[in-house]
Order: structure tokens, then sequence, then C-alpha cells
């Protein structure tokens, strides 16, 4: 059955398909987010499902997939250069010892089935398990992932503002080998500042140049490696010249918190969390790791008070959110 959620504006109906490789979520009938669970991407993309296309609930689409400067980039999807020896991120590798170089090395993140899809209150939450295989199919990483969609209130809606929602996001990431898995970034292995891995956001042509927002004010590309609870990007649209803003929130009990964030506006518009941004962090076995975000999609740009109103309706979410 469709859930219903209430946001500041107004009211709409939740409801998900599965047409057997993706999931599309839709709010009064219009999709707002759909999760490509079974890619047909090449290896050296490193396959691995993710978001796209993301709209606000406006109507206006906030990802971009597979560009031709990065073709490995996917809307938003949970990706990690640097495991151990290999790539789950894809594309080249960058190491101390080659810089980057294709190294045969492309993983997979193979979904195996969804445990759950559930319909609440506060949206609709599916659950999946994964296999992560090296290049050669060896299993790498069991992880089990989860996912929520659900509206958020809004004060700020209202003109161009039209209201937002979220998508929280966790993952629990287990050691299959045995062996140590050290996880890092290309900042870890040399490289200044690219500290990127973990879930990202690719943004829109027309969102280059866009603002970045956190509790202590605004900027650009400033914004590379900083750590705050919450960030936020507005950019504009082309044709509809509409702003629109994704908003991320870390959640507390995250190793490492507040990790790192890996932000671009002058290049193109990118996100994302960076928890292994400048320190390498182990999985062992039996002792897995688990992070938790939640990503917020909404209309219109933000002033600093409708930011953290946002920021704090995610993060209230994330805790609610069993």
């Amino acid at each position: 059955m469709p859930t219903t959620t209430p946001s500041a504006v107004q009211t709409a109906r939740l409801d998900v398909t599965d047409d057997g490789a993706a999931l599309t979520f839709t709010a009064d009938g219009k999709p707002i987010a759909t999760y490509t669970y079974r890619p047909t991407d090449r290896q050296y993309e490193s396959p691995r499902p993710f978001f796209h296309p993301l709209t606000t609930l406006g109507g206006d689409e906030v990802t971009i997939s597979r560009p031709w400067d990065h073709v490995w980039h996917k809307g938003l999807s949970w990706a990690l250069p640097n495991v151990g020896k290999h790539n789950f991120w894809g594309g080249a590798t960058y190491t101390r010892a080659t810089e980057y170089a294709n190294l045969d090395n492309n993983g997979a993140m193979t979904h195996t089935s969804f445990t759950g899809i559930e319909h609440s209150g506060a949206g609709i939450t599916a659950s999946e398990s994964l296999t992560w295989t090296s290049q050669d199919g060896q299993p790498v990483i069991a992880e089990d992932r989860r996912f929520n969609i659900q509206l958020l209130a809004d004060s700020g809606a209202g003109g161009e503002s039209g209201g937002a929602y979220a998508i929280l996001f966790e993952t629990t990431m287990r050691n299959i080998p045995g062996d140590e898995i050290r996880i890092g970034s290309p900042t870890t292995e040399g490289r200044h500042n690219a500290g990127y891995g973990g879930l990202f956001w690719r943004g829109p042509r027309s969102f280059t140049g866009g603002e970045f927002r956190n509790p202590d004010g605004t900027g650009t590309d400033e914004f590379m490696g900083t750590r705050s609870p919450w960030i936020a990007f507005t950019g504009k649209h082309d044709v509809s010249c509409r702003s629109s803003t994704i908003a991320f929130v870390e959640d507390g009990s995250n190793p490492g918190a507040p990790n790192r964030w890996f932000a671009r506006s002058s290049m193109f518009a990118c996100l994302g969390s960076a928890p292994f941004f400048s320190e390498e962090v182990p999985l062992r076995e039996g002792e897995p790791l688990t992070y938790r975000y939640a990503v917020v999609i909404a209309d219109g740009d933000v002033d600093q008070v409708r930011a953290a109103a946002l920021a704090a309706a995610a993060q209230a979410a994330l805790g609610t959110w069993a």
C-alpha cells in the first residue's frame, strides 16, 4: 500500500515500483527517484547500484550519470576508490607507486536481494544485500544496505521553493577474506586534496559555479575537505532557470564524525561524504563498518535559516529511522 507523509506545504503520496532492475519512487504519481540495482555498466566503471535520475518535488532533475569527463560518476552512489588493492569507484586508480593508472582492479558491487521494502508513516525503506567482488570475481566485502525516502517538513517552502524530501542511507560493510582491508583515497596515497570516496553526488552541468553553505557560512571550492555536520549546495537549472538545493547530513554516530566533505563547484558540481579522505580506515574480520547519511533534495535556494532547518529535519529523521 502507498504511504502518506506530511510536509509543511503539502501532503504527497509516496509509492514505489520494481521492474526487476530498478526501483522507481513517486510522489503523487510523479517520479522523484530511481534506484538502479542491476546496472549494465562496463567493468572499468566499477558497476554498482546508483540513484539516477533524482528530481525535486517540483520536477527539476538534480543528478547526472555517466558524464563524458568521468563516465564512472553515477548520479548518487556509494563508491570507494581505494579498498585495499581494489577500486570500487571506477576509472583509473591512484597509488603512490603508479599515480593514476589503469590497474585492471575495478571491482563490482552486486545486488544479491532485497530483504524488505516497507511502507510506513516515515516513508519507504528498502533493505538490500550486496556482495562486492574483485575484477576476477573474488568476494571482498559483504554489504547490508538500507535506504529510506521520506518527505521533510520545510518551513521555507513557498514561491520558488516547492518543498523537500530526504534519502536516508545506511551501509554496513563486512570483511569477507579475513585479511585486513585498508580503505583510503587518492589523498591517503599522496595526491593532495583528492580524498573522494563515500556517498557521492554528481550534479547537472548547469550547476557548475554554484554555492556551498554550511553552519559557518557560504563559499565555493574552499569547502573542499572541510568538516561540518551538514553541507548544502545550490545550483541553477537551464531551461526552467529555477534553483535547487542538495544537502548532505552526517549521522554523528559515524566513525570519525564529523568527517571531511569532498566538495567541488568550479570544475563541475559534486559533493560527497569522505570518511577516508586523509586517513585510511581498517576493515577487519568481525569488525564491520557502518556509515549513515541523509541527502536532502529541495526545490529552490536556501538562506541560512532554511538550510539549517532542513538539516535539522534530516538529522531528526536519521535519529528516528530504526
